[in-house]
């Protein structure tokens, strides 16, 4: 949908602020959402600043491969306080191989340089990164690679709706063993008393402590979310921006109307059945059967067995004493 214009960037901040209540997050993804420039986050927060009549606490975040990000918006990120998320694929020759620029070139020097300006600038930053079948295949080398960044998040590879493969499918085999020898070393990490924060880690122990996780794949069920293309068109979900799920449009309606949006209502309602065999799962409450994505096809309005389910056995009966361990230290001093 190419790059938001002014006037819908208007729209979605005034609308959002006459919507919100107490707080509201403003996140920006792509694509690479670097690329509409400087200019646009200034804007951006020349808006919030004018609409934010009720002194609502805003958040803003944004995603990006931090490829070569210029002076100007890495300032921009320092003033304003961005949070700053950074895609970098474990070590450097697994990152190479996985994210090269335009001439075929690895980028991950350029990202690592990108790294040390927003650390110059005290910017809060985490590192996400992607599992493929090759980042599984090395979790140990990733995981002592990474960790000085101190804030971590691991996502698993999507293959397409269709289900069709490549190269860097992962498997659940695969998935389970990664998050088993991860596992292990985020915990003699803690043990030696220098906490590198893993973010679905973090998630599991908190529930063991009675708090829900912040994180909304890990809910079980979806939750009102609203992402918003460039050209103004909303959906409930950033891996469901699909013509079936097109709620409207934020330059013609508002939050408030959204909220009420059928298509929304039909997508959350999808991801509150469980499969019966997470009825009698001893992990259930850790688990809830996953992120909705990770349910697909959806038959009949019920989404499917999750993709990872074996993977998440595995670990759980694995990891479980240890996480229980660490959640008393950590939650119950």
């Amino acid at each position: 949908m190419g790059r938001m214009s002014p006037a819908t960037l208007e729209n979605v901040v005034r609308k959002a602020l006459r919507y919100a209540e107490g707080q509201v997050i403003f996140a920006f993804q792509g694509g690479e959402p670097t690329l509409v420039g400087t200019a646009f986050y200034e804007k951006l927060l020349e808006l919030q600043k004018r609409y934010n009549t009720g002194g609502v606490r805003i958040q803003n975040v944004i995603q990006t491969n931090g490829y070569r990000l210029d002076s100007a918006l890495l300032d921009l990120f320092a003033r304003e306080k961005f949070l700053v998320g950074i895609s970098l694929d474990g070590t450097a020759q697994l990152h190479d191989r996985l994210r090269v620029d335009a001439a075929g070139n690895g980028t991950a020097a350029a990202v690592e340089e990108t790294i040390r300006q927003l650390q110059e600038r005290n910017v809060d930053f985490n590192i996400l990164c992607v599992v493929s079948r090759d980042i599984a295949d090395h979790a140990a080398p990733v995981f002592r690679c990474l960790k000085k960044y101190g804030y971590l998040q691991y996502i698993p590879c999507l293959d397409p709706f269709d289900g069709s493969r490549s190269q860097h499918s992962l498997t659940p085999a695969a998935y389970g063993t990664f998050l088993r020898e991860t596992f292990d070393l985020y915990y003699q990490e803690f043990r030696r008393g220098s906490f590198v924060s893993v973010r679905n880690f973090d998630n599991y122990l908190g529930i063991l402590a009675g708090i829900p996780p912040e994180n909304c794949a890990m809910r079980g069920q979806c939750a009102q979310n609203y992402l918003i293309e460039a050209d103004g068109s909303v959906y409930p979900c950033d891996f469901y921006v699909l013509d079936q799920w097109r709620m409207g449009n934020i330059n013609e309606d508002s939050f408030f109307k959204l909220e009420k949006s059928q298509v929304g209502a039909a997508f959350r309602r999808a991801s509150h059945s469980l499969p019966s065999a997470c009825h009698s799962c001893r992990w259930a409450f850790l688990c809830w059967g996953g992120c909705r994505r990770d349910r697909e096809p959806i038959l009949d309005g019920r989404p499917s067995d999750n993709h990872w389910c074996a993977a998440y056995q595995s670990f759980f009966a694995y990891s479980y004493p240890r996480m229980q361990e660490m959640a008393k230290t950590l939650y119950h001093r």
